[in-house]
């Protein structure tokens, strides 16, 4: 029996078209030092630039008591959350969060109407 299973696995084995021996393992070209903090060429910075906005807008929607500018902060926290690596700091994730929507409540608890668009308030 045992002699049977052995020519069967070998039958199966010589019929499957990978071969193990020309599998290589992936390495990016564009790698660099893990020490040095220069950005690799290929990763986007959609995250950091959105974090940073996020901010910024975050800080006008306080200061300024634009709502627009609040929730703008809010969705470039989602966006700049959900483009982060696994790597990223969530401190600074979790931080941009915290005022985006600080500001939202502040602006809302200073002045409770509904927002009105930048273009309404033209005409």
């Amino acid at each position: 029996m045992r002699l049977g299973s052995k020519v069967r696995m070998s039958t199966v084995n010589s019929s499957d078209p990978r071969r193990p021996a020309r599998v290589t393992r992936y390495k990016s070209p564009l790698a660099v030092n893990p020490n040095s903090s220069a950005p690799v060429p290929g990763e986007d910075p959609t995250a950091d630039y959105m974090n940073v906005l996020g901010m910024i807008f975050s800080m006008v929607g306080l200061m300024m008591r634009v709502k627009w500018c609040a929730w703008v902060a809010i969705m470039c926290s989602c966006v700049s959350f959900a483009n982060s690596r696994i790597n990223d700091d969530t401190k600074q994730i979790l931080s941009s969060f915290m005022l985006s929507i600080s500001a939202v409540v502040m602006s809302y608890l200073q002045n409770p109407e509904p927002m009105k668009l930048p273009w309404e308030m033209l005409s």
